[in-house]
């Protein structure tokens, strides 16, 4: 007997429905390109992730992901309709992009915390940020009109204490009271290597506020294809919960077949400072999940960069992002 409801004839048309189904070919996955900020990097890592274990996949993705490197600018290239996303190191770039009325936006920012630090040696004794003031520090051109602003704002820097930085540290290490900008999660590591005992400061804690691999693309695009965004935010924060708190092996294995310069050690050490620092997963985020953005960070930044005469004091700083992709707490029970 048929149950309730059920007869021979619908029986007959829901196998033929299914058979119909099963004959349509697999949807065709979107293709999307993602330039990074720099070559191959354990900061880069929940990328990796969602490729190498077919996060990305899952989501409808089949995702290009460019590297970045010294002779490569990304932004021009997005600008250009020549990638669709991008990932900017800072929230310098989605408010330029504004102040030159060009239309991308970001949708969401992967990093809570820049990892720009300033370096010193232990031994020189410095009791905190504040006790660099006046002091030679050696900095690169693009942290001049960067970082540098927010230390002259904060604590007073003043432009007659910088050296050239050659993104080298055997200046640093010859010379016991030098201090250099760094990365948290590589130039400490290569000072350590070096015999040396680096005393760090992470900018991010002493109230520098921009987020990190932010990801920005076309205002277009957002307008356009809402779906194929969300997919791309959501896959990309599954892959850094995916990296951070499962096994970062496959990720990491595509990192160092992309740039050999990447140790098994120096990955190690990058994820380690990552997690310590709350680098990804901290402050909103932890309520909000990753990717988190909130219009009141947003405007504390843009605030002290305009006291620096970076950015006019009415820039319309909701036109550098959207918050439509991000704070709804996707994937947040993979934390552990």
């Amino acid at each position: 007997m048929m149950g309730r409801g059920i007869t021979a004839s619908r029986v007959a048309i829901l196998a033929g429905a299914l058979a119909a189904f099963l004959l349509v070919p697999a949807m065709a996955q979107d293709k999307v390109s993602l330039g990074t900020d720099w070559k191959a990097e354990a900061e880069h890592g929940g990328y990796y992730q969602a490729i190498a274990t077919g996060i990305y996949a899952k989501y409808g993705l089949q995702v290009e992901l460019r590297q970045g490197g010294p002779q490569v600018n990304h932004s021009q290239l997005l600008a250009a309709g020549r990638l669709d996303f991008d990932e900017e190191p800072n929230s310098f770039l989605p408010l330029n992009f504004v102040k030159e009325k060009i239309p991308m936006v970001a949708v969401a920012a992967m990093f809570q915390k820049d990892p720009m630090v300033l370096i010193a040696h232990t031994e020189a004794g410095y009791a905190n940020l504040a006790a660099l003031k006046g002091k030679p520090i050696m900095i690169g051109a693009d942290t001049r009109v960067g970082p540098w602003l927010f230390l002259k704002a904060k604590f007073g820097f003043t432009d007659d204490q910088i050296r050239p930085y050659n993104f080298n540290i055997a200046p640093f290490m010859a010379d016991k009271n030098a201090v250099q900008q760094g990365y948290l999660t590589s130039e400490p590591f290569l000072v350590e290597k070096a015999g040396g005992k680096p005393q760090v400061f992470l900018l991010a804690n002493e109230g520098y506020a921009t987020y990190a691999s932010v990801i920005e693309t076309s205002l277009k695009m957002v307008q356009e294809k809402p779906d194929l965004v969300q997919r791309f935010v959501n896959a990309s924060i599954e892959g850094w919960y995916s990296y951070l708190y499962g096994d970062p092996s496959p990720a990491n294995a595509l990192i160092k077949k992309d740039n050999p310069e990447e140790t098994d050690e120096l990955l190690a050490y990058a994820i380690k400072k990552i997690k310590e620092n709350g680098v990804v997963d901290s402050g909103d985020s932890m309520k909000l999940g990753i990717g988190a953005m909130t219009d009141d960070r947003w405007k504390a930044f843009h605030a002290v960069m305009s006291q620096q005469g970076l950015y006019a004091p009415d820039l319309d700083v909701k036109k550098a992002y959207t918050l439509q992709f991000v704070n709804k707490g996707f994937d947040i029970s993979m934390r552990k």
